[in-house]
């Protein structure tokens, strides 16, 4: 009779088993095959990487879905909208085309549309180490260096930052012919954001000398004033000069006191400077 009963009672416990386990099962699948809808729109972005100036075609943008709660504000729906127009700021793979990215319907694609009123776009040839080893790149801003000579001599070379906080609006490489050979070459060009008279003294110091590009930090917006550099000044060379200079005035010797009559009026002196030497001359009258 034990037996029967321990025998009933397995029974019942693997049908209970069975059937929860058939009931989990069961939920699961039906779990599974629920999807939960969420409401989308279209969204335009871009295929790949895209630089300043590109003018933007049907092969550089697409359309997916995007979640109706999160759309940009301004995003564009249809292709249409912003094909033709030129990027005035650089975009990346699969990243939201906004209206602050592009040009005006009229400006086009290049360059032109993204120069602000005012400002001019310049452009200078550089190599590696005057483009900072290829760290300049569109929209760093660099300090520009002049090394210029306004005469014939050496020592009056001068090292001097003649622009600040400079923006780069574009940099890349383009083909010149060599003139001797005749062949194309690459010449790396920075394209910089600067204003008429910046754009005057940018020219100059490229024709008449050498430029460096000094790379800043993109939080540091501060002007710093600087006297410039001499290769006197350089090596030491130019302290030394001025405290020779200041020891040769030290060492002139003195003019001689003048000794009155009684009764003689004061003489008139002139001061004589011969050189770096002062010296003081009595203006004799003649009576």
């Amino acid at each position: 009779m034990a037996r029967i009963r321990v025998f009933i009672v397995l029974v019942l416990a693997v049908t209970a088993g069975g059937g929860l386990a058939m009931g989990t099962y069961r939920y699961m699948q039906n779990a599974q095959g629920r999807t939960i809808s969420m409401p989308t729109r279209q969204v335009v972005v871009s295929k790949a990487n895209l630089d300043v100036g590109a003018d933007l075609t049907k092969d550089d943008v697409k359309t997916i879905d995007w979640p109706a709660t999160a759309v940009p504000t301004g995003a564009f729906s249809t292709v249409d909208e912003v094909v033709g127009r030129g990027l005035i700021s650089p975009v990346v793979e699969n990243e939201p085309i906004l209206p602050m990215k592009l040009a005006a319907k009229e400006g086009g694609g290049g360059l032109p549309p993204a120069i602000p009123e005012g400002l001019r776009a310049v452009s200078v040839r550089v190599n590696e180490v005057i483009g900072v080893s290829g760290y300049v790149l569109p929209g760093t801003h660099v300090d520009v260096v002049a090394t210029v000579s306004p005469t014939d001599r050496r020592t009056d070379t001068t090292t001097k930052v003649i622009l600040t906080n400079v923006q780069v609006l574009a940099a890349g490489t383009k083909i010149e012919r060599d003139t001797e050979r005749g062949k194309p070459i690459a010449v790396n060009v920075v394209t910089l954001l600067v204003n008429p008279e910046e754009s005057e003294r940018l020219t100059l110091a490229a024709n008449e000398g050498k430029i460096q590009l000094a790379l800043r930090n993109p939080l540091d917006k501060g002007v710093t004033e600087t006297p410039g550099v001499k290769p006197a000044a350089l090596f030491g060379n130019d302290k030394q000069i001025r405290m020779a200079q200041s020891r040769v005035r030290m060492s002139a010797p003195r003019p001689a006191a003048v000794v009155l009559a009684p009764g003689e009026p004061e003489p008139v002196t002139v001061e004589v400077i011969r050189g770096d030497k002062r010296a003081r001359e009595v203006v004799r009258q003649e009576r």
